[in-house]
């Protein structure tokens, strides 16, 4: 198995970034119509700005509403319109479920996408996968582009203006990436493309998450002030590119097989992708048999930022045997991502693991001073 390392082509963060957009296309020689997906708050937020950037390199551009899910359907009709307006380049500015949509829908017509984050919730701006739901929500399936995003443009200061709790979700979601590509390398399993883990994909996971440990707190207060830090520079970096290239060139494991499984419980449609991952990991670290420390300090940076813990924080404080006897046997179909651990996993083990991180959550007491953070590589 060949090693295979993935990532953008090009990507820029930085304050009021939005403003370089026409000049960054115009570098990388993307060329309009420029079809750009968005949703009511970013569309508010930023028109006139793409109006002016865009408008001052010449390149034309339609604005188009997302529907709300990425769905089959949402991806067909963007499909349609890009198709219908000649258009040569696809732009998703949004949360994960815009990028995703718009992404899908270049990938069909084999069109160059650029990936323009307004929240950093999820590490999908910088991959080369679209999660595919239901309407209801349902996770359906992944979608895997044979190419990455040729331009991720990251807006600190519309990110820092975000609902605080989707900057803590993307904590969540990145929270994942070092254990997961453990998993992987253990198992001696392929990554998002089919290769295997490089060490500077390893590398970044491990980065990540001592990123997170070092400077989430900071982060937090920062987003809550709306204000635009160093520590909150990094952290949206975190959760964005460290994240999103170790995910995709590292592997996923059980933490997003819980999430992907957990979707079918209705109660946690409420809550985001990064939350509910974040519980993953705990489940994840669970039937592992992580040693105490390492569930502690994990345990210990959630509570610290805001991130769910226990069944009852995603909704699924009467989640019943049954219900959970579903959830089980659906992340342990012969696809699901929890098979990329380093040993067999059954239902059993699953729902065992998922009442055990429960009852851990909710037992946890904090006792670790701030100035005492683990190094973030205890396995």
């Amino acid at each position: 198995m060949n090693t295979i390392f993935c990532s953008p082509l090009r990507y820029t963060q930085g304050l009021d970034a939005t403003q370089a957009l026409g000049t960054e296309l115009s570098v990388l020689g993307l060329k309009g119509p420029v079809l750009l997906v968005t949703s009511g708050s970013p569309r508010q937020r930023l028109e006139s700005v793409w109006r002016q950037t865009l408008g001052t390199e010449g390149i034309s551009f339609s604005i188009v509403d997302f529907a709300g899910e990425c769905t089959r359907e949402e991806v067909a009709r963007l499909t349609g319109l890009a198709r219908s307006g000649g258009c040569a380049t696809i732009l998703g500015a949004g949360g994960g479920k815009v990028i995703d949509a718009a992404r899908a829908a270049a990938a069909e017509l084999a069109l160059p996408f650029v990936s323009c984050p307004t929240v950093a919730s999820t590490d999908a701006p910088c991959s080369a996968i679209s999660i595919i739901y239901r309407q209801d929500g349902v996770f359906e399936e992944a979608l895997f582009h044979g190419r990455n995003p040729v331009l991720v443009l990251v807006d600190t200061r519309v990110i820092a203006q975000a609902p605080v709790r989707t900057l803590v979700a993307g904590m969540g979601d990145a929270l994942s990436t070092m254990f997961e590509a453990h998993a992987c390398v253990a198992a001696n399993k392929p990554n998002t493309r089919g290769g295997a883990c490089t060490i500077s994909a390893m590398a970044l996971a491990e980065l990540c998450y001592r990123t997170l440990l070092a400077d989430g707190v900071d982060a937090l207060h920062a987003a809550k002030s709306g204000t635009v830090t160093p520590a909150l520079e990094r952290i949206i970096e975190a959760n964005t590119l460290l994240s999103g290239l170790g995910f995709e060139s590292a592997g996923l494991a059980a933490a997003h097989g819980v999430h992907n499984g957990l979707t079918a419980a209705p109660g946690t449609h409420a809550f985001l992708h990064g939350e509910k991952v974040a519980f993953g990991v705990i489940v994840q670290l669970i039937l592992e048999q992580a040693a105490p420390a390492q569930l502690d300090e994990v345990l210990a940076f959630c509570r610290s930022v805001g991130l769910p813990t226990t069944l009852s924080a995603i909704g699924c404080a009467d989640l019943s045997d049954e219900l959970l006897s579903q959830i089980a046997l659906s992340i342990t179909m012969p696809d699901g991502l929890i098979h990329n651990e380093p040993f067999p996993v059954s239902p059993q083990m699953v729902s065992d693991a998922i009442r055990a991180a429960d009852a851990a959550g909710r037992a946890f007491r904090p006792t670790q001073s701030r100035g005492e953070k683990g190094s973030g590589l205890a396995h």
